[in-house]
C-alpha cells in the first residue's frame, strides 16, 4: 500500500492543473455511467456520451501514471 501512496505522490507532483482537470472528468463520466438516472429514451446517448469522455480522459492519464511508475528513480 505504501508502494501506491508514492507512485501517486510521484504523479502529483509531476503533474499539471490540466491532469488534475482530466482526472475530474473521468471521475465524473465513470460516475454518471454508474449511476444514469435518465429518463430510458435518452439513457443510450448519455451512457455513450460518457463512456467516450471516461475512455478519452482515463487513456492519457494512465499512460503518464505508467511511465511515472516505470522510471527509475534518479
Amino acid at each position: 500500500m505504501k508502494c501506491l501512496f508514492s507512485y501517486a505522490d510521484k504523479y502529483l507532483q509531476k503533474s499539471s492543473w490540466k491532469d488534475l482537470a482530466l482526472i475530474k472528468l473521468c471521475l465524473f463520466a465513470m460516475g454518471i455511467m454508474a449511476g444514469i438516472r435518465i429518463p430510458e429514451k435518452n439513457r443510450r446517448a448519455a451512457g455513450w456520451a460518457a463512456y467516450f469522455v471516461f475512455l478519452v480522459t482515463y487513456l492519457p492519464l494512465m499512460s503518464k501514471f505508467l511511465r511515472i511508475v516505470t522510471e527509475k528513480d534518479e
